[in-house]
């Protein structure tokens, strides 16, 4: 059975859901692939110890506080997928790191000469819990602020709030 619950945040209304132990999905309404990874035969609203403790992070991190997720996060998704997504849960609070340095990262780890960071950017964009795993904190090489599912709007507000350095960042023409 999976559980959800809505939270709001200062970038709009949060559908967290969870397993019971677990937190495997957090979605900013209107968000590309919103749901993806929701069976929806096996939805039921309710409270559980995993989504007060997520709750709990969220107040502090809204605050601007940076603190440790006290709690399991269980992503749904590929081999690959879950390898890109542990690289990004390493990237710090208030930082950012490039598409092309974690396909250089994920190239090292799997023993490949190169990575494609479009095959990065896909399994970014399919992030099942965002800012819990931070795909907001992913930039073009370039400086571009592109590529993120929520919204380039949200990902400026969620690095703003980190108080990330936004001074080499723009916005391309056609942010997607």
């Amino acid at each position: 059975m999976k559980n959800i619950i809505a939270y709001d945040s200062p970038v709009g209304k949060i559908t967290l859901a969870g397993d019971g132990t677990s937190i495997t999905g957090l979605w900013i309404e209107g968000q590309k692939y919103f749901g993806r990874t929701l069976e929806t035969e096996e939805i039921e609203e309710r409270g559980m110890e995993v989504f007060r403790a997520a709750c709990r992070w969220l107040d502090h991190y809204f605050r601007g506080e940076k603190e440790e997720i006290p709690f399991s996060l269980a992503p749904k998704g590929s081999d690959f997928q879950q390898s890109v997504w542990s690289i990004l849960r390493e990237v710090p609070y208030g930082k950012t790191i490039t598409y092309g340095m974690i396909a250089e990262k994920l190239a090292e780890q799997l023993g490949r000469e190169s990575m494609s960071a479009q095959a990065v950017g896909g399994a970014i964009a399919r992030n099942p819990i965002s800012i819990l795993i931070p795909c907001h904190r992913v930039v073009g090489t370039n400086g571009s602020l592109t590529g993120y599912a929520g919204g380039i709007e949200r990902k400026i507000q969620l690095l703003e709030l980190e108080k990330a350095d936004m001074n080499r960042f723009f916005v391309p023409k056609t942010a997607g």
